[in-house]
């Protein structure tokens, strides 16, 4: 039997915190205003996937999809779409960008995921760059823009000249620090990062994904080293006491 999702409790919720007799500070918010708990959320659902905390998830999901059907409303109430439009759309964009799974008899030509994609944007788009969001985290945001530019062909031939241009970025760091230039030692800092996560995409490694590793790692680290020298303090506050 196919289990149908019924997501209307949460719309009816969402309906009713914005009502006139609901909760004023539900009431007040607007898209702008809630864009920073969207990123937020989101955040919590990839430290959940990366904690392996399935509860959490759980609990985080819902917090996202809070903000969607929270967004939806302030659109409908506002005349632009409603929810249904929403999911309406996302499932003909995936039937549309999988015409094997969904219409092998009509995929007379096989088009690669970018192509569908631009394809469906060439009306809005000026650039193939337009596609990555300027809100993207930094790290997050090279990488895409890397990889866009490569596919067109803006890319290095080999691995060599890429390491090459690490250790030139670094010299010319270097440089700027030696001159103590706060602005060009700022720039010249992007440029070392910017070569770097496109070292990263040789090897098929996200910065993004790397970094938050390091963090993670150098997160529990402090704390055991922080939770050693809270015990050693108590150990010595003890002696102190006995005497």
């Amino acid at each position: 039997m196919k289990n149908n999702i019924d997501i209307q409790p949460l719309v009816d919720v969402v309906k009713t915190l914005r009502a006139p007799n609901g909760c004023p500070w539900d009431q007040k918010q607007t898209h702008e205003s809630l864009r920073r708990y969207f990123i937020e959320e989101t955040y919590e659902v990839v430290d959940a996937i990366d904690n392996k905390d399935m509860p959490n998830l759980r609990e985080e999901l819902g917090d996202v999809l809070l903000q969607v059907v929270f967004h939806s409303q302030l659109a409908e109430e506002a005349g632009h779409f409603t929810l249904q439009d929403v999911i309406n759309d996302v499932a003909e964009k995936m039937i549309r960008r999988h015409p094997r799974v969904f219409s092998p008899e009509n995929d007379e030509k096989s088009y690669t995921w970018d192509e569908l994609k631009a394809q469906e944007k060439k009306n809005i788009q000026n650039s193939v760059l337009d596609s990555v969001s300027k809100s993207l985290p930094a790290l997050m945001a090279a990488y895409k823009l890397q990889e866009k530019a490569a596919k067109l062909g803006f890319d290095w031939d080999e691995l060599d000249p890429v390491w090459a241009k690490v250790s030139e970025e670094m010299g010319e760091f270097k440089e700027a620090i030696d001159q103590n230039d706060r602005e060009n030692m700022e720039k010249e800092a992007g440029d070392v990062l910017f070569s770097l996560i496109n070292l990263f995409r040789w090897y098929k490694i996200s910065g993004e994904n790397a970094l938050n590793r390091t963090n993670t790692k150098f997160r529990q680290r402090f704390l055991h080293v922080e939770a050693c020298v809270n015990q050693s303090d108590f150990w010595e506050e003890a002696k102190v006491q006995e005497k």
